[in-house]
């Protein structure tokens, strides 16, 4: 019971859309413009890098407060690191699939960029040199989420394996594990387009300062 409650919290604040928001605020509509995705990504391209940060900001801080809401309120309890996860796991998917949206959304990267601050410093390193080592190499958004996201996955076992995750017993592990592999497996399928124009080299490239064409 309690990890749906947690599940249920996170999709609330998942749902946040601040893409959406903000693009209302200029007079658009983010889902019907550029690649229709209601992310960083397509609100860079379309508005530019500061409405960029701006949603890129507004998407983490609020996995940020609800995984963090979690470890407060959970303190103590044994299964905290556990109950986190499927906060974050909620919050992916109120952001993904926003009911009052009719479940079109985003693609849960920034929200879980948001997730790895909220585990602390460890996850955050990692993430950052997971996303940013592809994309200045590269120049595609997709490749270093999708790097993003199994890396992530691995440091979980990693660091679940080697005892970071205190109070949890090894079945607990494996749900954990289980759920951040859930999480990997949407963000693959939500970028299945993506990926397809990877393999065909078809992807579009994404720069941060420099005008982006729009499709």
């Amino acid at each position: 019971m309690v990890r749906l409650l947690c599940l249920v919290i996170g999709y609330i604040f998942g749902m946040f859309q601040t893409a959406v928001i903000y693009g209302r605020l200029k007079g658009i509509d983010i889902r019907k413009v550029g690649s229709g995705n209601a992310g960083t990504t397509n609100t860079l391209r379309v508005l530019g890098a500061k409405a960029g940060f701006i949603v890129l900001f507004g998407d983490m801080i609020k996995c940020i407060i609800a995984v963090t809401l979690i470890r407060f309120l959970f303190g103590n309890n044994e299964l905290k690191y556990l109950l986190m996860i499927y906060t974050a796991a909620g919050c992916v998917l109120g952001h993904d699939f926003p009911f009052f949206l009719k479940f079109k959304g985003g693609k849960g990267i920034a929200v879980t960029a948001g997730n790895c601050i909220a585990f602390g410093w460890q996850f955050v390193i990692a993430g950052l040199l997971s996303f940013l080592i592809p994309f200045n190499v590269t120049h595609y958004v997709s490749l270093g989420s999708l790097t993003l996201y199994s890396v992530f996955f691995i440091q979980m076992i990693f660091m679940g394996q080697t005892g970071h995750f205190t109070g949890l017993t090894q079945a607990n592990l494996a749900e954990m594990y289980l759920i951040v592999l859930m999480m990997t497996i949407l963000a693959f399928y939500q970028h299945r387009a993506n990926i397809k124009r990877l393999l065909t080299g078809n992807e579009r490239k994404t720069y941060i300062f420099k005008k982006n064409k729009v499709d």
